[in-house]
């Protein structure tokens, strides 16, 4: 994050809205801990989604356990089907006019001179986001704010945005100025590494652009029990090798590469339980990825899992694998290191700057099995570097990732907007 002379506080009295489509994900945890954690500093935030995910609140103990904040999580009006956003449409009209006449009066007079008839539309979908009044609307994912830059002005309020990695990497190629009214439109962006930062200005970003590097943090009271590691070599049949993967089952995770490492592991008589954590539309083929590589006995995909599981099943590992193709950053990473697991990741994306090469853990190349299977290996065969970089990547997040970091440089980040 850019240093400042002086700290600056968000009043509690400036309404904050976090605009995402999907809350909560179990994939988003760092969503949900920068929810709690700026609400438990005072701070007037909000929720505004597409869709509310009520089967994984439960996944998560700490909203599970306040069911009060569910009142700060709002939901746009369904548009689908039609017959029932015409049957909704005149209850939220009115809704709006009896509790915002002005600004419900200043959204339509705009909204008439940008969007003729179709004001009418967007009304209905920004009626929740007209009745919350926020003085800062910040889109949790960049992509999610393109072509919303005109809320800026009709709410007169400021306008943010998140830079996650896929928004930049993958969303609007084929269009090379996809971005370009946005740059126009933000009051500021924050990303979570300079690798994405430099993606955002081959992207168009001006150079001039108010940004904030904040990257994912760890609420180290969930980690306060670490992972005993065992000082032995490991890797027989009595004793394999435990590796774990978190992530969703989708191409730019990169699992076939590490199914195919693993494999040249068995081939070296280097026995091994291989543990993946995650949902995706890639689990089919993965599953039979597993089934050609003569793996079923040694690879488990073990799906969606609570925060608890997920934390449970690093304690168990002997080694965390991140093979992924495309990254930002990555908190399953930042996680591993928290409890004291040494790190095997490619150098996709932002991942360099999640670990120390050599200290906390290695770096490969992409796709590259055989230098996968070679750091797997030495580490298998090496008790004591286990333990030495187990250590060194808890130290490393309790220097430069804790949770508290982070709601300070959020709370400094919207307080300068």
């Amino acid at each position: 994050m850019k240093h400042m002379s002086k700290k600056i506080h968000l009043s509690s009295k400036r309404r904050l809205v976090l605009t995402l489509s999907t809350f909560p994900q179990q994939s988003e945890t760092f969503i949900v801990s920068k929810f709690l954690g700026l609400l438990s500093r005072g701070l007037d935030v909000h929720i505004l989604c597409s869709k509310f995910n009520r089967k994984a609140w439960a996944f998560f103990s700490e909203l599970a356990a306040n069911p009060s904040i569910k009142k700060r999580v709002h939901t746009t009006p369904p548009h689908q089907p039609k017959w029932l956003a015409v049957i909704l449409f005149p209850i939220a009209l009115l809704t709006c006019f009896v509790t915002a006449p002005r600004e419900t009066w200043r959204y339509l007079k705009s909204g008439w001179s940008l969007f003729r008839w179709d004001v009418w539309k967007h009304f209905y979908l920004d009626a929740p986001l007209l009745l919350l009044r926020p003085d800062i609307l910040h889109f949790e994912f960049g992509s999610l704010a393109v072509g919303r830059t005109f809320l800026k002005t009709i709410f007169n309020t400021k306008m943010s945005a998140s830079f996650r990695g896929y928004d930049l990497n993958f969303v609007g190629l084929d269009k090379p100025d996809h971005y370009h009214p946005l740059w126009q439109g933000l009051d500021g962006c924050h990303l979570l590494s300079n690798h994405l930062w430099n993606r955002a200005l081959e992207r168009g970003c001006p150079k001039d652009m108010n940004h904030h590097f904040i990257p994912p943090a760890i609420d180290l009271d969930t980690f306060h029990d670490q992972k005993t590691t065992q000082s032995t070599q490991v890797g027989t049949q009595n004793q394999p090798l435990r590796i774990l993967s978190v992530g969703r089952l989708e191409w730019k995770k990169g699992y076939e590469h590490a199914l195919a490492a693993v494999r040249l592991l068995l081939d070296q008589n280097i026995f091994f339980e291989y543990h993946i954590i995650g949902s995706g539309q890639y689990v089919a083929a993965l599953h039979y990825a597993r089934y050609q590589l003569g793996l079923d006995n040694y690879v488990r995909f073990l799906g969606s899992q609570s925060h608890e599981r997920v934390i449970e099943c690093l304690k168990w590992a002997d080694v965390f694998l991140h093979p992924s193709l495309s990254e930002g950053f990555c908190n399953a990473v930042l996680e591993a290191q928290a409890i004291g697991l040494p790190v095997v990741c490619s150098d996709a994306g932002g991942l360099p700057e999640n670990i120390q090469d050599g200290v906390t853990g290695f770096i490969v190349p992409r796709r590259n099995p055989k230098a996968m299977a070679e750091k797997l290996a030495f580490l298998a065969n090496d008790g004591q570097l286990r333990k030495q970089m187990g250590a060194a990547g808890r130290l490393r997040v309790e220097t430069h990732f804790r949770l508290e970091q982070q709601l300070d440089a959020f709370e400094d980040f919207y307080a300068q907007l």
